[in-house]
């Protein structure tokens, strides 16, 4: 049965002690009826033990029973009572039934009306529970229940009927008129239960047999529903109120939170709530809410707005549990949404996202991914806007419309700490979301191709920064985090082949001049890139690191050759293999008949172990150690410099001074790359040369001599060669050369795909090479190789189509 359990608590502590009485009558009755037994056991025993005196036996079993007024006794008759034999006792009924007495069902209804109409005035009844009850008990035996149930009723829809005028007063405001109904309702659950304790026999057995007829408790809820919440006045005046209420709450007032309980569980149990309060408090959250939403999210900040979402929400929920039926919390919670959060999604993003974002808000970000997972295509257009932010911002890191060096300088950092706070923001902030992700990877993808080759240059030179001798920003462990992340950016971009290119011309720097801060690093880097782009894309790299170990054997094979002899000069030659190192301009310089002795020495010993191979030298890639005598020849030190800084230093051997021009003579060098030489020795740290003038930089008319005075306080001093920054004309040359190796990828690629289909047309070609090309090219750029295999007879047209091409074997 359903009961209020406020009331269902109060009303079984106040009936506890009529309760007993009844259980006390049951356990009495119970009693009776053993006695029966107990007589009827007596009489068989004594049957057994002396069948002569079985009828005397019988006698006294019947006074007994007759003396303990039990209704239903049984008589015993002996039967069978020869030696041997089993012995058998009957039990039979009385043929007479006791008599009714005359006038029994209106006494006993108006005992039972008195108690009835005592309990709906609050009055103490004049006879015990367990004396009503037995009364309704004997009236279901003697088949009154159907005129017992129907004068119970009656009887309580004339108490219910006459409640109802209390309602219909104007002068109560809704507050009151809410709690007098709720007082109402309290005062009748109670009755009800009180009522139905003492007429329990006749709902356990009369009704619970006659399924077209109300439980005593469901009827006093029908007659509740009929006479008082049904009245149109009632209903209205309770359900205007309950909003009322309930509107003040979401305005941040104090209210009676369990009155809007108990009035509310009250529709419930009447089975009216759908009915009469559900739809107007839907109606009312829709138009608070609509007009709420339209309002706030024009006068406040994203944040702000959202926090204000989340709150009311959270206040929903918590009245869902407190006093709502959960039957409302699906339309509940979505009409929210629908109107804080659907209706306003684009308006949400384009007005705050970004923001979030550039501010990194890492709890805004969050609760905005919550409320946005609550509603449909929430997180769709979420994705969409995240996705338009990475390529908006990342654009505005990669283009460079004024081609500004310094810009250029910082964009790879740039990228690695805008892809660090994006991992973030989406591990955070988006719950590692895969379609978060991925829109992540194409966004990236987008922006950072849409400028050809340089992201490609300049990642491979920030991986030379990093992997330069001189680089204590970071520990190995640091280091290997940082190529991880540079590999990350590495994967987005097209030209993959652009950032071998100068990854190769900057490795061969690193080894060559001995400038790589750990080998360790550097196979590593390599060892990522083979992952990566596969063998045939670190094929070359691998082959200068080859070159360089057997450099280092040769190197000592010449050593141990020459350890006869007195030369005062220790040559070092690494041997490159062409195809794997960068193609380096020939340059001609003078060098010292010491040091042409000893490469012609090294040449013979080469060519005696690999004939057939042809040396070409190097200078501009050679360095060397000089012994240098300062102060009169007081001071020694040893200066670490490169060849063409050698050449300059050595004149200084014949002479104290020297002009730019007669330098230049000298040497061979060329005048700019003189400039940076010369520029390195007398205008850096390390003075071993003065210029004359002074100044920073160095011209056609200085004058140079030694410096005698020099001092350091090292003995072994490196001075470095200031490196030009790369010249336009070299990173053309480089860019070149890797166009030069797309053109012939691109032939490849032509006579391979007309090779195996023999007949195509110009644009199914065009589409077969974009799918085979890993690398950004133009259709133009495909229309003349295709136009230069023609030509070399390659292909051909078709004489009746010029757009298709037949394949030439």
């Amino acid at each position: 049965m359903p009961l209020s359990n406020p009331l269902k608590r109060t009303l079984s502590e106040e009936n506890k002690s009529d309760c007993k009485k009844i259980r006390c009558g049951e356990e009495h009755k119970k009693l009776r009826d053993s006695d029966a037994e107990e007589a009827a056991e007596n009489l068989l025993k004594l049957a057994m033990a002396d069948p002569q005196s079985q009828k005397k036996a019988n006698f006294s079993a019947l006074n007994s029973s007759n003396s303990n007024g039990i209704n239903k006794t049984n008589q015993a008759v002996g039967v069978s009572n020869k030696p041997g034999t089993a012995k058998k006792l009957v039990i039979k009924n009385f043929k007479d039934k006791p008599s009714m007495p005359a006038n029994f069902q209106e006494v006993t209804w108006e005992k039972l009306q008195g108690a009835v109409d005592a309990i709906h005035s609050s009055c103490s009844i004049r006879y015990s529970l367990e004396e009503l009850y037995q009364a309704v008990e004997n009236m279901c035996s003697y088949k009154m229940a159907t005129g017992l149930y129907s004068q119970l009723m009656t009887r309580c829809q004339k108490h219910v009927r006459a409640n109802l005028g209390q309602f219909l007063a104007e002068t109560l405001d809704y507050e009151q008129f809410l709690k007098l109904i709720d007082n109402c309702w309290q005062n009748h659950c109670r009755q009800m239960i009180m009522i139905r304790s003492i007429f329990l026999f006749l709902d356990r057995t009369y009704v619970l047999q006659n399924s077209s007829i109300l439980s005593i408790w469901d009827m006093g809820l029908d007659l509740f529903r009929q006479h008082i919440i049904s009245d149109k006045v009632v209903e209205s005046r309770t359900v205007d109120g309950l909003l009322k209420l309930i509107e003040r709450e979401r305005n941040g007032e104090a209210v009676n939170r369990q009155l809007l309980k108990s009035l509310l569980r009250m529709l419930s149990d009447l089975n009216i709530y759908q009915k009469a309060f559900e739809k107007k408090f839907l109606e009312a959250t829709e138009m608070l809410y609509a007009a709420e939403g339209q309002r706030l999210v024009q006068e406040r900040e994203v944040s702000e707005y959202l926090l204000h979402v989340d709150k009311r929400l959270a206040e929903e929920n918590e009245r869902l549990l407190l006093y709502l039926d959960q039957s409302t919390k699906k339309p509940l919670i979505s009409c929210v949404e629908k109107h804080l959060l659907e209706n306003h999604m684009k308006q949400i993003l384009q007005k705050g996202l970004d923001q979030l974002l550039d501010e990194n808000r890492i709890s805004d970000l969050s609760l905005l991914f919550k409320l946005f997972n609550r509603v449909k295509d929430g997180l769709k257009y979420l994705r969409l806007e995240f996705a338009a932010y990475i390529k908006k911002t990342g654009r505005v890191i990669v283009v460079n419309p004024n081609n500004d060096p310094e810009k250029d300088k910082d964009m790879v950092q740039q990228l690695l700490d805008f892809k660090d706070k994006i991992d973030n923001v989406i591990l955070e902030c988006f719950e590692r979301n895969d379609k978060f992700i991925n829109s992540m990877k194409e966004s990236f993808e987008s922006f950072i191709n849409q400028r050809q080759n340089k992201p490609a240059e300049l990642i491979a030179k920030y991986v030379d920064s990093k992997l330069r001798a001189g680089n204590k920003e970071a520990t190995e462990e640091e280091l290997e985090k940082l190529l991880d992340k540079i590999l990350v950016i590495f994967r987005f971009i097209h030209g993959k082949d652009v950032f071998e290119a100068f990854y190769k011309k900057d490795l061969a720097k690193r080894l060559l001049v001995g400038k790589s801060a750990s080998v360790d690093a550097e196979k590593s880097m390599l060892s990522k890139l083979k992952q990566e782009c596969g063998a045939a894309f670190t094929s070359k790299l691998e082959g200068m690191f080859k070159d360089m170990e057997l450099s280092k054997d040769i190197s000592l094979a010449f050593r141990q050759s020459l350890q006869y002899t007195n030369d005062s000069i220790d040559l070092t030659v690494n041997i490159l293999t062409q195809g794997y190192w960068p193609a380096y301009p020939l340059v001609e310089v003078h060098l010292p008949s010491e040091m042409l002795r000893f490469q012609e020495v090294f040449k013979k010993f080469y060519l005696g172990k690999h004939s057939g191979r042809k040396l070409q030298w190097q200078p501009t890639l050679g360095h060397c150690v000089l012994k240098a005598e300062f102060n009169n020849y007081t001071t020694r030190k040893e200066i670490q410099v490169s060849l063409l800084q050698t050449l300059c230093l050595l004149l200084f051997n014949e002479a104290d001074e020297y002009s730019f021009s007669d330098i230049k003579t000298a040497t061979g060098i060329d005048e700019q790359e003189l400039k940076r030489t010369l520029q390195s020795l007398a205008c850096g740290k390390a003075r071993v040369i003065y210029k004359n003038p002074k100044g920073k930089d160095v011209n056609d008319t200085d004058t140079f001599h030694f410096a005698d005075d020099f001092k350091h306080k090292l003995y072994r001093i490196k001075i470095n060669q200031i490196q030009m920054k790369e010249t336009q004309e070299e990173n053309t040359s480089t860019t070149e050369r890797v166009f030069q190796d797309r053109q012939y990828q691109v032939d490849a690629a032509v006579v391979r795909i007309m090779k195996t289909r023999k007949t195509l047309s110009h644009n199914l070609l065009i589409s077969e090479l974009f799918n085979q090309l890993k690398f950004p090219v133009k259709s133009a750029d495909l229309k003349k190789r295709i136009e230069s295999l023609i030509e070399r007879e390659y292909m051909e047209r078709d004489k009746d189509n010029p757009n298709t091409y037949h394949y030439v074997a």
